[in-house]
């Protein structure tokens, strides 16, 4: 049996989570809220993050996000896809790359000139 201690950041509550995991169970305390088990399982066997980036544009850069989570592993890969980016323009809410590295997640610009 393992037993992991975490800082849920679902809200701003910021619970103190432990996480125990005995073979293919997963149980999480320490959580106010389902959100907080959720987080807790999911930090233990697939952790995922919002990566926020800027995009070159012709008028200089341009906020960027990824429009949900995508696995923390891929992190490095997600920014390198950001980088080879050159628009012309772009404009808030525009999708600049739908479904980076086939993860269900799009490159979404966050802010405008």
């Amino acid at each position: 049996m393992e037993k992991r201690e975490l800082t849920c950041i679902m809200c701003p509550l910021g619970c103190q989570l432990t996480v125990t995991i005995d073979g293919e169970i997963i149980t999480v305390t320490g959580n106010n809220c389902k959100r907080g088990e959720i987080f807790g399982k999911e930090e233990v066997t697939c952790p995922m993050r919002i990566v926020t980036s800027s995009v070159k544009t012709e008028k200089g850069v341009r906020a960027c996000k990824t429009s949900k989570p995508v696995p923390k592993s891929m992190i490095f890969e997600v920014m390198k896809e950001i980088e080879k980016l050159r628009l012309k323009n772009a404009k808030f809410g525009e999708v600049v790359i739908k479904n980076v590295l086939n993860t269900g997640a799009d490159i979404v610009i966050t802010a405008n000139e």
